[in-house]
């Protein structure tokens, strides 16, 4: 359980692992702050707007469900 197996299907030490791993880190960046803070106001904004862009599609579709129910009860005469 304490041995990790690489591509080949050979099984390296923990050691080995943990070194790749940290390798593997060095090799990524993080976004800043100000991108964090940004992208979270994008990502606020965007949900917002969707949020009431499907609101008032479901509106527009209750509307007109309702519309054409009433019309049919008056042509079958209900």
């Amino acid at each position: 359980m304490s041995e990790a197996v690489d591509n080949k299907g050979e099984k390296e030490g923990v050691g080995e692992f943990i070194r790749k791993t940290r390798e593997e880190l060095d090799k990524t960046s993080f976004p800043s702050s100000d991108t964090v803070k940004n992208v979270t106001i994008i990502v606020i904004i965007n949900v917002i707007f969707f949020a009431i862009y499907l609101f008032l599609v479901d509106q527009a579709w209750v509307y007109l469900l309702e519309g054409l129910t009433w019309l049919i009860n008056k042509i079958v005469g209900i």
